[in-house]
């Protein structure tokens, strides 16, 4: 056994080697001590010493997870999280009460974008707790007076960096726009937590979102990618799919171009309204059995 010096007395060596009962592994403590020390580190060896933390049981599974997550965030970039322009829901700048009422109540978010007659001129932010104050006095309603200002941010910017603004501004959500300016999608704090700690559900989230749902008023809300098959199998009906796969194909060739926002079409038998749309495809449709 080999001894060290210390105050002119010999002590034993701690043995890393071979001993009598097998080879001995450093342990965590020490490892993490000659980190601390100053011993060289990329980011490779720190994550196999938490993965060795986390196989002892010095810290769980779920913190290793985290720590994991917190440390990709500085790779990914808003495009990685954003929700694309295609799932956003946004409200015209020129809806009424009764409009802007209908949207927030179908979709359950709390912030909506407002843009002008172009889709990629956003002029604010609407929070839905704004709208309290009106619901007994709507004529009073002037949604331009209600926009806070909406937040605008790059697709490549790092999401740690927009993490320190959303912190910094006390801000909750930003329009992404792309290198021509136009609307690519919307994040916000919470898409990016979600990148650290996994998928946050809250009271709006189905743990499987039905593509059909059911109203209390008889009437039907439908995702417009339902396929026609799954929609028949629901309803009894009897739509063909030998030329589109979704309900909503089917319902903008009825209507002969892209329906807006209350565009209806019956259909043998069925009505169909648009309760949400945007520039490129058909999103949501209540259905009523027409009379």
């Amino acid at each position: 056994m080999a001894t060290l010096p210390l105050g002119g007395v010999l002590i034993p060596a701690m043995n890393e080697g071979p001993s009598t009962n097998g080879p001995v592994r450093r342990s965590f403590w020490s490892r993490l001590g000659q980190m601390l020390a100053g011993e060289p580190r990329n980011q490779a060896e720190l994550l196999e010493e938490l993965r060795m933390a986390a196989s002892n049981g010095l810290i769980t599974r779920d913190t290793l997870a985290m720590i994991e997550g917190a440390m990709e965030v500085s790779d990914l970039r808003v495009a990685d999280a954003m929700v694309p322009r295609a799932q956003m829901v946004m409200i015209a700048a020129d809806a009424n009460f009764a409009e802007v009422l209908a949207t927030v109540t179908e979709s359950g978010h709390s912030r909506f974008p407002v843009h002008g007659e172009d889709k990629d001129e956003i002029q604010g932010i609407l929070l839905a707790k704004d709208l309290l104050r009106f619901h007994d006095r709507s004529t009073d309603f002037d949604l331009k007076r209600l926009l806070r200002p909406a937040t605008l941010i790059p697709e490549s910017m790092h999401l740690n960096i927009l993490l320190g603004e959303f912190r910094r501004n006390r801000n909750h959500m930003a329009v992404v726009v792309d290198e021509y300016g136009g609307v690519a999608g919307l994040i916000t704090i919470e898409d990016v937590l979600e990148q650290i700690v996994g998928e946050i559900d809250d009271e709006h989230d189905d743990e499987e979102a039905p593509q059909i749902q059911p109203q209390s008023d008889g009437s039907y809300l439908v995702d417009a990618l339902t396929p026609i098959d799954a929609f028949n199998a629901f309803f009894e009906s009897a739509f063909s799919d030998a030329d589109f796969d979704t309900i909503g194909g089917l319902v903008t060739d009825a209507v002969g171009h892209l329906p807006d926002r209350d565009e209806q079409a019956e259909l043998d038998g069925y009505r169909f309204r648009v309760t949400a749309a945007d520039d490129r495809r058909v999103l949501q449709l209540r259905v009523t059995r027409a009379a």
